[in-house]
């Protein structure tokens, strides 16, 4: 039986320890860590950064498909030989083409593609190219002003996207 004491008062003084270590310390450094000059301005989030806000109109630009249903996140595990989700892509390719005006060959994948999550804010730059003329029509702001926003609105740290939600705003500044 005083063994028995022995190991649940050594496991609990485990417990306690590692719920200070990693529930208080290692957060408190973290969280003081990104107050560094030069750190704080990446470390806070917005949903400017972090999910896709899906505005109605022509004169924004479309995100990514979403495979969320609320109010989880979440992708398809269906794969590319699946029948429905080939069908879904195909549906998703002709009603991009005949709202962007382009044949369906010009869609580029990520456009009928939903993210892991589902709330991916990123599109690529050749789907944002595609968005151009439509947004720059309803908007009432030339090509080559939309063109300058997709520009400013282009970057990333291993592949180059373009952020669709802080572009919408930027449509909504530039009108």
């Amino acid at each position: 039986m005083e063994n028995f004491f022995k190991q649940a008062w050594a496991g609990l003084r485990i417990l306690l320890v590692l719920t200070v270590v990693c529930g208080v310390l290692y957060p408190m450094a973290v969280w003081g860590v990104s107050r560094i000059p030069g750190l704080h301005g990446n470390a806070e989030a917005t949903d400017t950064t972090l999910v896709a806000v899906v505005r109605e109109g022509d004169q924004y630009f479309v995100p990514r498909p979403s495979a969320a249903t609320l109010p989880a996140s979440g992708g398809s595990n269906k794969g590319e030989l699946n029948e429905d989700y080939t069908k879904v892509i195909a549906e998703r390719r002709t009603e991009i083409a005949q709202r962007e005006g382009v044949a369906e060959d010009q869609v580029p994948q990520d456009a009928v593609t939903a993210s892991a999550s589902g709330l991916d804010p990123d599109i690529s730059q050749e789907y944002a190219e595609l968005q151009v003329p439509r947004v720059a029509r309803a908007s009432g702001l030339s090509v080559e002003k939309v063109r300058e926003l997709v520009s400013a609105g282009t970057g990333g740290t291993f592949t180059t996207t373009v952020n669709v939600t802080a572009l919408n705003r930027a449509i909504d500044a530039a009108r």
